[in-house]
């Protein structure tokens, strides 16, 4: 399933195209286990060689990257995988992130899911290699 997430976003990207609002109810599998990513209602066009702000009212809030709970207005595909790596977490933990609907509660609790090098997590330059921490 990650591997068909990955190759859907890819193509989307590849065309200038970000989702948006990547979670588990937006990903379906047919009956021959095809995946089919659905909900492009929060899509938008992107050039990733331009930094044009972009609004980070994006995302489902526990799919949300820690930069866009903290303002920031510039994104790329790293939203949606991001959103692609707390579904990969859920399916590994076998639970989902959900608890508190406000976005204080979340980013609380973000350094308590990372350990003790959470620093990592405020930057989407360094996020692979944080990593290992996750």
């Amino acid at each position: 399933m990650l591997q068909q997430l990955l190759h859907g976003l890819d193509h989307w990207h590849t065309l200038g195209v970000l989702h948006g609002d990547i979670k588990d109810s937006n990903l379906l599998i047919d009956n021959n286990g095809v995946l089919k990513i659905a909900d492009f209602g929060l899509a938008c066009f992107f050039d990733p060689r331009q930094t044009l702000p972009l609004t980070s009212r994006v995302v489902t809030l526990w799919y949300r990257p820690p930069e866009l709970l903290l303002g920031a207005t510039h994104n790329g595909v790293v939203v949606d995988l991001w959103s692609t790596g707390c579904i990969l977490a859920e399916l590994y933990a076998d639970a989902r992130w959900n608890g508190s609907t406000k976005s204080s509660s979340y980013v609380a609790r973000l350094p308590m899911t990372a350990g003790e090098n959470h620093s990592c997590l405020m930057s989407h330059a360094t996020i692979f290699s944080c990593i290992d921490v996750l």
